[in-house]
């Protein structure tokens, strides 16, 4: 009669669970997921040991990551939205563009982008069916860091209404208003139109929403512009023009506000001949980008459509 062969060794306490994890890892063909995961068991092993939750907090938690994915659709990106809250994202976006080479500093992409806005012409404006709100005309350059023009860049832009909401939130806006893509002239010029963006709180009827409520936060953003630039032989940039006062920008719920991306927006309360037609007040702004060299490479937009 065969007896049953007993195990060289198992599990007898907790610290023994990270070892026998990372063993069981340990054939992992690619050595950059194994590194990561290595990294990320070790660290998440780290962090229940230091905090010993009970089993009613590990369910809660359990829970809070399950509802992100529930509340991921086509129109609004809790995962996301959670990285940027935690300042994951802000902090994964310094990792990877320090800014240090001379060009523009990069901030993170944020959930709303789509990635199919409209071509635009030079000047047209992005508020599109009247959408109410003071005019803003936004113009500059795209270079290298040489400073040498960029002809043929791509400027892909978009924003919040002078309400605070994203067409895809709003039922009152037109299919992907205040979004457009422009290409700048041989001089590397570019120029739109649009209106006053709002700071907005980001959605808070999901467990984003409780986490913040929790930690006694206010879900604000300051008001900006999102732009990703791009061009052949470059790296992509992507990035956000802010215009707002100093404690909104201080307070950016998802800590994407820099210094050098504070834009120098100028009210104007009167006709001006260097803006034929425009209707007071209204504002202007100029700012200029610069890329480094690389391999142009574009994100995967968080949403793809309109709330329903």
């Amino acid at each position: 009669m065969s007896q049953i062969k007993k195990p060289h060794q198992l599990i007898s306490g907790e610290k023994d669970v990270t070892s026998f994890v990372l063993r069981a890892m340990a054939n992992t063909d690619d050595p950059r997921l194994q590194a990561i995961v290595t990294s990320l068991v070790t660290h998440l092993h780290q962090f229940v040991m230091e905090t010993r939750p009970t089993e009613q907090e590990f369910e809660f938690g359990l829970r809070w990551l399950a509802a992100l994915g529930q509340h991921t659709n086509e129109s609004n990106n809790e995962v996301v939205l959670a990285a940027d809250v935690l300042g994951i994202s802000t902090l994964v976006d310094l990792i990877n563009n320090d800014g240090l080479q001379g060009e523009t500093m990069s901030a993170l992409l944020g959930p709303f982008y789509r990635g199919d806005a409209p071509i635009c012409a030079a000047g047209d404006c992005i508020a599109r069916a009247g959408t109410p709100g003071p005019r803003i005309y936004f113009s500059g350059r795209v270079t290298g860091v040489d400073g040498a023009p960029i002809a043929q860049a791509s400027l892909d832009v978009w924003q919040a209404s002078p309400v605070g909401l994203y067409e895809n939130q709003d039922a009152s806006q037109p299919d992907l208003n205040l979004r457009g893509k422009f290409t700048t002239d041989r001089e590397g010029r570019f120029a739109f139109t649009s209106v006053r963006p709002a700071g907005y709180p980001v959605p808070t009827n999901g467990p984003v929403g409780d986490l913040l409520r929790a930690q006694n936060r206010a879900p604000m953003r300051p008001a900006h512009i999102h732009f990703i630039v791009s061009a052949p032989g470059h790296k992509t940039l992507i990035t956000q023009v802010f215009f707002d006062h100093a404690e909104a920008l201080e307070q950016d719920v998802v800590f994407g506000a820099k210094q050098p991306l504070v834009g120098g927006f100028v009210e104007h309360r009167s006709a001006d001949p260097a803006y034929p037609g425009a209707e007071p007040p209204f504002f202007s702004a100029t700012y200029d980008f610069k890329l480094v060299p690389g391999t142009p490479c574009f994100p995967v937009p968080p949403i793809t459509g309109k709330t329903r």
